[in-house]
């Protein structure tokens, strides 16, 4: 039985959990969805944790930050004032904000704290520094 190699595409079901054991994300109720693995499309966590696997096999297994979204970081946190966000916003923790820098790229920094004046921005992705648990079920193997 072939199992799962760098460069095979695979179709999966996933369900990822926080450390508390709540579902973060899920493709139980919906189709699988495709990856090759080796091209960095996953966190390498989860490649590592396909990788060995035969169509049919299901497997649970756990991504430390350093395989999944990184430590958090910190330095990827910005105060900002309450009056130099638009006009029309009104902040919730949790927010997505788009940032553009003066290249013209962009990037995506969510409110992670605010009070009366300031609101403070986070560049980490939202499950940096946690340790995630993955069910992982390899549907088909190309």
């Amino acid at each position: 039985m072939d199992k799962a190699k760098t460069g095979d595409t695979v179709s999966i079901h996933y369900t990822g959990m926080l450390e508390s054991g709540e579902v973060f994300e899920s493709t139980k109720e919906r189709d699988p969805i495709e990856i090759t693995l080796g091209n960095r499309k996953v966190i390498p966590g989860v490649e590592k944790g396909i990788l060995g696997m035969a169509v049919g096999e299901t497997k649970t297994f756990e991504v430390t930050p350093e395989e999944g979204f990184g430590e958090r970081m910190q330095e990827f946190k910005t105060a900002v004032k309450r009056e130099d966000l638009p006009d029309q916003m009104k902040p919730v923790i949790g927010q997505p904000l788009k940032v553009e820098q003066p290249d013209g790229e962009s990037f995506v920094m969510f409110i992670s704290d605010m009070d009366e004046d300031t609101v403070t921005l986070d560049a980490n992705h939202p499950l940096a520094g946690q340790t995630l648990t993955f069910t992982v079920e390899l549907m088909a193997l190309k």
